[in-house]
């Protein structure tokens, strides 16, 4: 899957000169959490978050008067305290890798550029989707979840023996297991009963984490 996939267009954008208040206004109206800033030609020049509006505020305010401080704030522009060292992506990266440089940067959205025009932005919450859809958490079924012994063929004889019962996997995710010689595989099946399915995976497991029906209204 590549971020032009599951990213957010049209991108809503704000202008470095808008008042900081404009902003954070602007951005509890689109219930949005970060936005791009570009110049007049549309290029991308930073990127403002709720964060950044929020804790804004002027660096003497405090032997000021509240009319003052309101007065000093509502100078404070977007450029002054926007993120000017962006990170940006382009569409056509993996998904994966989109997740990998937020977690390593610790930022919670990547605008996606073509050529310094802003095309998509990804967020967190679109990552979090993704692993709804992953998981097939919106999905009934039987949940499973088993450590694997972490050799060639393995999960390809587990996924087989799921067939030949008959069963549906609705959904298959693999993560780090408990050393390096196991993985944790997650399974969501359906058309099957549960001790059919234990039972049908018994020879290719090396323990059951976890094991539940998952059923939604």
């Amino acid at each position: 899957m590549l971020v032009k996939e599951r990213m957010s267009h049209p991108v809503i954008t704000v202008h470095p000169k808008m008042s900081m208040q404009e902003a954070l206004k602007l951005m509890h109206k689109e219930r949005v959490r970060r936005f791009p800033v570009v110049n007049k030609r549309g290029k991308l020049v930073g990127i403002v978050s709720e964060k950044d509006l929020l804790n804004a505020s002027p660096s003497d305010a405090t032997s000021l008067s509240i009319y003052e401080v309101n007065y000093l704030i509502g100078q404070i522009t977007v450029k002054e305290i926007m993120t000017n060292d962006v990170i940006t992506i382009t569409d056509d990266t993996p998904i994966e890798e989109a997740a990998r440089i937020m977690v390593d940067n610790k930022i919670g959205g990547l605008p996606i550029v073509d050529d310094g025009d802003v095309v998509g932005i990804i967020t967190e919450t679109d990552l979090f989707k993704v692993l709804l859809e992953l998981m097939g958490a919106r999905e009934p079924g039987i949940r499973i979840a088993a450590l694997v012994p972490n050799i060639p063929g393995e999960l390809a004889q587990l996924t087989k023996a799921i067939f030949d019962i008959g069963g549906n996997i609705l959904a298959l995710g693999t993560f780090l297991g408990d050393s390096s010689e196991n993985r944790e595989v997650c399974i969501k099946v359906d058309g099957v009963k549960q001790k059919e399915l234990e039972d049908a995976i018994k020879p290719f497991y090396e323990k059951i984490v976890d094991v539940r029906k998952a059923e939604f209204s």
